[in-house]
């Protein structure tokens, strides 16, 4: 075997299906606007661990999304947090009010709130772009991290470390769990993370491409459209974010290229660029968040399907790695 673990009956054994009570280390990504309770409910009740994307919630609205998550899965499941959010605390009093037993935190200082969580019982990993910040997760505490290469969509590190990269220097600097992330949407792709070192893998964009998924239609009809070389890495004065190539994103690599300010990007940003895009359905003048994979996935299709197509994908690699 290239990686640590071992196959079994119901799935996969190791660190991180160990830690989450789960069937297979496929983990589905905390996307705004993407991830709602119907995706994550999905998705665990497949045999991941399916996640309720924070950031673009508003506390009632989280807590809503807990509640009917807890109604539609029996399974494990997991709230991605990013910990600049402005009422974190209100969020954090619903997911240790509501028993959620695994939060993922991101876009913040781990440290801030770890124990807090740790000392209710919940588990706790942290989205990290390098090294460095890896093992200032395992410092504060973590229990794991998600090491997430320049390949992904969304909000991503300066660092712009490639996955092929960073997963090696991640696991060469902790000693906790490691879940990669960043352009992995088959199973052939999960196979090789783990051969460098990762003992899961979440995805984004292949969840986006799901019925279940709470984005609009016209957003994943772009995504499924997208080919190679239609998304780019942008607002890097602001915080990176991969987007779809639009309209709104010729503004800004223009306004970029101009020299704008901070200040300048701020309002031509606006509010709710994200939610016009992926949410409403704007595919021009709005923001679609999506990774560098975009270009491989072709339609779609139920979360089932996906998390049964990745693990016998992965099987097979396991099997025979140079067979394609």
């Amino acid at each position: 075997m290239l990686f640590e673990g071992k196959f079994s009956a119901s799935g996969f054994d190791n660190r991180i299906t160990q830690l989450f009570g789960i069937q297979y280390p496929i983990i589905q990504a905390g996307m705004i606007w993407n991830s709602g309770w119907e995706l994550a409910s999905a998705v665990s009740n497949a045999g991941g661990l399916g996640i309720i994307g924070a950031g673009s919630m508003y506390p009632d609205v989280l807590l809503d999304h807990i509640q009917k998550c807890k109604k539609a899965t029996n399974k494990p499941f997991a709230v991605n947090l990013p910990l600049l959010y402005p009422d974190i605390d209100k969020h954090i009093e619903h997911i240790i009010n509501e028993q959620v037993k695994i939060v993922f935190t991101s876009a913040g200082n781990p440290k801030t709130w770890t124990q807090k969580l740790k000392d209710k019982g919940i588990v706790v990993v942290h989205v990290v772009s390098s090294a460095k910040f890896a093992k200032k997760c395992e410092e504060a505490g973590c229990d794991a991290v998600v090491a997430e290469g320049f390949e992904a969509g969304g909000h991503n590190g300066r660092e712009e470390t490639t996955t092929l990269c960073l997963i090696p220097a991640v696991r060469n600097a902790i000693k906790i769990p490691l879940i990669a992330a960043g352009g992995i949407a088959t199973g052939r792709a999960m196979f090789a993370v783990m051969a460098l070192g990762a003992e899961g893998a979440q995805m984004g964009s292949r969840f986006v491409c799901t019925p279940e998924a709470s984005g609009h239609s016209a957003f994943k009809d772009a995504v499924v459209a997208a080919g190679e070389g239609d998304t780019v890495l942008t607002l890097k004065k602001l915080t990176p974010v991969r987007l779809i190539k639009n309209k709104f994103c010729q503004k800004v690599q223009e306004a970029e290229s101009a020299g704008s300010s901070v200040g300048e990007l701020e309002e031509l940003l606006g509010r709710a660029r994200a939610k016009k895009g992926m949410f409403e359905g704007d595919t021009e003048a709005g923001e679609l968040e999506i990774g560098q994979v975009s270009s491989i996935i072709k339609e779609i299709k139920p979360a089932a399907e996906v998390v049964n197509e990745v693990w016998e994908e992965f099987k097979q690699a396991s099997q025979n790695p140079f067979v394609y």
